[in-house]
C-alpha cells in the first residue's frame, strides 16, 4: 500500500460519508478486503482428498500454515491490514470503544452500532429528517446556493435512510420553500 494514499478520517457526525469512503478505500486496497469486513478473516482452505474420494463431492478443510503459499499468506493477513486501516482513522475516544474487538468485521459492526444505533434510533433519525424536509424553508438572507446545499443534504440523508422522493415532489417542495418575493 502506497504511503501517499489518504485514509478517510472517522467522524461520528459525518459517519454516513465516512462509511462510503471507507468502503471504497478498503476495496481499493485489495479485491478481497471488503469481504474481510463483511464476512470476517479469510480462511485458507484446500480440498480434503480423503473425504472427496469416499463421498464424491469435494470437501474443503483448512490448510496448515506450513502449506500456505505467498498468496495464502497475503489473504490471511488481510484482516490485520483492515484493522490497521480502521485503527488509523479513529480518534482516541472512539478507539477506546472498539479496542477489545479482535477482527476488522467486529470493529466495523461496533462502529455501525455506535453510529447508526438500533432500530429505534434509526426510526428517530428518519422522523427528524422527515420533519426537516417538511419544515424546509429558505431563511432570510440565505442565498439560493446556500439553501440548495442545505436542502440537498436533507434529501441525501433521507435517501440514506431509505426514503425516496420523485423529482416532481422535490421540485414542488423547493417551490413552496422559497419566499414569495
Amino acid at each position: 500500500m502506497a504511503s501517499f494514499i489518504k485514509i478517510p478520517m472517522f467522524s461520528k457526525e459525518d459517519y454516513d460519508d465516512w462509511k462510503i469512503r471507507m468502503q471504497a478505500h478498503l476495496a481499493a486496497q485489495d479485491d478481497d478486503m471488503w469481504y474481510v469486513i463483511t464476512d470476517g478473516p479469510m480462511r485458507i482452505l484446500k480440498v480434503n482428498i480423503a473425504a472427496t474420494i469416499t463421498e464424491g463431492a469435494p470437501q474443503m478443510i483448512e490448510k496448515h500454515r506450513s502449506e500456505w503459499t505467498a498468496g495464502d499468506e497475503k489473504k490471511a493477513n488481510l484482516d490485520n491490514v483492515a484493522k490497521d486501516i480502521l485503527y488509523k482513522t479513529l480518534d482516541n475516544n472512539m478507539f477506546a470503544k472498539i479496542k477489545t474487538c479482535t477482527t476488522a468485521k467486529e470493529i466495523w459492526e461496533k462502529l455501525t452500532q455506535l453510529c447508526e444505533g438500533n432500530d429505534r434510533t434509526k426510526e428517530n433519525k428518519f422522523t427528524v429528517a422527515i420533519k426537516k424536509f417538511d419544515n424546509a424553508k429558505m431563511k432570510p438572507g440565505e442565498t439560493l446556493t446556500e439553501f440548495d446545499e442545505r436542502f440537498s443534504s436533507i434529501i441525501i440523508k433521507l435517501t440514506l435512510l431509505g426514503k425516496e422522493y420523485s423529482n416532481r415532489e422535490i421540485a414542488l417542495k423547493v417551490m413552496r420553500a422559497l419566499p414569495r418575493e
